[in-house]
């Protein structure tokens, strides 16, 4: 039982290193990554590189897919190079699983030792972040020892060999079950890895391990689909695509498994080396091949997850990238785009509320649901900026972060004033048969058009954070809090006066 937890320690070890490097690198490297992809994702041979270089770096073919899953979700990139990309990253995973095999434990103390010291030193700087990766690249290295450490008592057990003797026979149990370990391990490099381990130590046969190699390429795919079950429709396709690539790929292995066993097992290679090898010439023959194809699955993707029209009506986040989140500059980039919707939708409020005013009484439901929307907004920045890791931000970055959740505070605040306004508009002048006068009209038209003028240069303030502009809005509120007053004082004149008379169908304000 002491050996089993160990074993599941080491790969628990492994997975959690291969995180540390992920955020590590996200962090320092995040935006220049996702620029890499951005223009490189036009021309197919470009793409399914900067899918192996990004991979390689983030060590895992998930957190591209990720990224490039975010970019088609925004429209900011099309379905047909995403899929490349992500062929790209399946070969970089299998890329680092033939690294990571080597005899590099005795590096281990020294990537733990070095990036504890420039972490903590050092943790709000670029340095520090790529101490935290090299922990992280340090603490694979050791789990890797520690798995095969672990499995070496695992091979005399005659329980756990008659348990694993189970696996010689069914070509798709095998298959089966190395796409569940790949889930339950949230990574293939993880599940390659302690599969080319357990050959080594004799505890499975060879060609069940090229079948759970197989399998676990096809479980990275599921989990690709499991990551993307909150994305939109475009965002699930990137990840549909990849588990249909799989899927062909294992369809055209599968049933000449035992002759590739027999060919390999000729070689003078040992049978972890073997494993290994066969993973990564399985994954670069099946995504060199299929490449020709994204463009096909592509069209089969919208054909099987269609844009779903009802869920259009309704505005939803869409800067909003969680995969981001690892890199916070980034991350508060995203928010404050969100932010700037939020002030296209309290403008478009504003414009409908003008309509109410002109006796539009309809327009007063369409006020209620552009507030609903902005509710909807300031929600989802509020929960983005709470899963930001706050104790790792820099004194700019967190200054920023305080920035964006007060900016669209005022902003929700501002679309509760305009819907209840509306609504009072509605209810008390309209329903009562009463209209504004003429004179009234034309002040409240002023008011608007400054209102929605300085609406224009807070959010210009906000984003670029110009100083000249900011002066600007401070003279332009001043000006507009005159204007009210003004404004205020010839209303009650013109009611002293009497200049608005009694109508026999309405009255006049």
């Amino acid at each position: 039982m002491l050996t089993l937890l160990n074993l599941l320690s080491a790969v628990a070890l492994l997975v959690w290193g291969t995180h540390i490097v992920r955020t590590g690198i996200m962090r320092v490297y995040g935006a220049d990554l996702r620029r890499v992809l951005s223009r490189s994702i036009e021309q197919k041979p470009m793409a399914f590189l900067a899918g192996i270089g990004v991979t390689a770096l983030v060590q895992s073919s998930n957190a591209t897919t990720l990224l490039v899953t975010s970019f088609v979700a925004q429209n900011l990139v099309s379905l047909t190079p995403a899929l490349v990309v992500v062929l790209g990253a399946d070969v970089g995973t299998a890329v680092m699983a033939r690294i990571l095999t080597f005899d590099l434990s005795w590096l281990s103390p020294l990537f733990i030792f070095f990036g504890v010291v420039f972490f903590l030193s050092r943790k709000q700087t670029r340095l520090g972040q790529l101490g935290r990766a090299s922990i992280g690249l340090g603490l694979i290295l050791l789990a890797l020892h520690l798995i095969v450490e672990a499995t070496r008592p695992i091979t005399q057990a005659s329980g756990v060999q008659v348990l694993f003797s189970s696996l010689t026979g069914d070509i798709m149990l095998d298959a089966l079950i190395g796409a569940v370990f790949a889930i339950i391990s949230y990574s293939s490099l993880a599940a390659v890895l302690i599969t080319a381990t357990l050959t080594a130590t004799g505890v499975i046969s060879f060609k069940v391990a090229l079948c759970l190699v197989i399998g676990a390429n096809l479980g990275s795919g599921l989990l690709a689909m499991i990551n993307a079950s909150g994305s939109n429709a475009a965002g699930k396709r990137v990840a549909l695509g990849s588990l249909l690539f799989k899927l062909v790929g294992c369809i055209a292995i599968l049933p000449f498994v035992n002759l590739v066993a027999e060919w390999l097992d000729k070689l003078p290679v040992n049978d972890e080396e073997l494993v290994i090898f066969f993973h990564v010439f399985y994954n670069l023959i099946r995504c060199v091949v299929l490449v020709p194809f994204a463009e096909p699955m592509g069209r089969l993707c919208r054909r099987l997850i269609r844009d779903d029209s009802e869920n259009e009506m309704h505005l939803k986040p869409k800067h909003l990238d969680r995969s981001a989140l690892d890199t916070p500059a980034l991350a508060l980039v995203n928010a404050a785009r969100e932010v700037l919707r939020i002030g296209d939708v309290l403008e478009q409020m504003l414009e409908t509320f003008s309509k109410v005013i002109h006796g539009e009484l309809a327009e007063e439901r369409t006020v209620r649901r552009l507030d609903d929307d902005v509710d909807v907004l300031y929600t989802g920045i509020k929960l983005y900026l709470a899963r930001m890791p706050k104790e790792d931000l820099g004194e700019e970055d967190s200054r920023r972060w305080g920035e964006i959740i007060e900016m669209s505070l005022n902003l929700e605040q501002a679309g509760d004033i305009i819907e209840r306004m509306s609504g009072d508009v509605a209810d008390k002048s309209l329903a009562a048969r009463r209209a504004f006068s003429p004179e009234g009209m034309k002040e409240l038209e002023v008011l608007q058009e400054q209102l929605t003028t300085n609406l224009r240069l807070s959010l210009s303030v906000f984003l670029a954070h110009d100083i000249t502009s900011a002066k600007r809005l401070r003279r332009a509120k001043h000006r507009f809090r005159i204007l009210i007053r003004r404004y205020s004082h010839t209303h009650v004149d013109r009611l002293h006066q009497k200049m608005c008379k009694a109508l026999k169908p309405a009255h006049c304000i």
